[in-house]
């Protein structure tokens, strides 16, 4: 297992050899749309020969030849015709990046030059993964899945195209850059669900508690649970009123 220090050394060595010295002499606006997937790519896997490998009737982001990787940004539920090829056969690990801390770029859509720069508000968390993880719901159980959470800064790019004064109500997304990791959140086995769950064995809780305790939203708090029971790591147990109550079994 890697120390941050060196996943952010790898990191470093992934984006500059994706954005790489030429782009950074044309400047931003000549970044891919998919940059923070093709730099998520090299981080894992810097040799490119086991890039986009197919494997039956699809196509791999990483394969090389016993392992895959697929770097899945947003949109599970387009995985999982791609997960019925690949679980039978190969350990598959999804690598899901979230931004715990997002910059938002600003850029000129003519010259490409960054006009502002500034820090939003809005943090992200490792539960934001269970509203995908529940598209792949089937798929959680079998024996060859893996799923990385990366807790990551990011540099987001927005082009000044949109509606208003400032040109940016529905503005256009462009790209997206990862500047650090933070932390890496590894489910290889169902116990390992257990990360998630902020109540000790024996304590009683609802869906409204469990979402109070973690500060997220009472629909999220509800589909991670969701998740957490289909794991076998919470159980139910009542009825509190209109709630149900939960368990942790471990």
């Amino acid at each position: 297992m890697l120390t941050n220090a060196e996943q952010n050394a790898r990191l470093a060595h992934a984006r500059e050899k994706v954005c790489g010295s030429q782009r950074q002499r044309h400047g931003i606006g000549t970044l891919s749309e998919k940059t923070l997937h093709a730099i998520l790519k090299n981080y894992y896997q810097p040799n490119e020969s086991h890039h986009e490998i197919p494997v039956g009737r699809y196509c791999a982001d990483i394969f090389d030849g016993k392992e895959i990787v697929e770097i899945q940004t947003a949109q599970f539920n387009r995985m999982r015709q791609k997960l019925e090829v690949f679980l039978p056969e190969y350990k598959t690990t999804i690598v899901y990046p979230i931004a715990r801390e997002k910059w938002i770029n600003w850029i000129d859509e003519e010259t490409g030059e960054v006009r502002e720069r500034r820090k939003s508000p809005k943090k992200g968390n490792p539960y934001m993964a269970f509203k995908e993880l529940y598209k792949i719901k089937m798929h959680l159980k079998d024996k060859n899945i893996r799923v990385h959470l990366l807790m990551m800064e990011i540099e987001e790019y927005k082009l000044l195209d949109g509606w208003g004064e400032h040109k940016k109500n529905h503005a256009t997304k462009y790209d997206r850059i990862p500047s650090q990791i933070y932390e890496e959140y590894v489910i290889e086995r169902k116990e390992d669900y257990m990360q998630f769950v902020p109540f000790d064995e024996g304590e009683n809780y609802t869906s409204k508690d469990f979402a109070k305790k973690l500060h997220i939203s009472k629909e999220l708090a509800t589909v991670t649970l969701n998740i957490l029971e289909f794991m076998e790591v919470v159980e139910r147990t009542g009825r509190k009123g209109n709630a149900y109550i939960y368990q942790t079994r471990y």
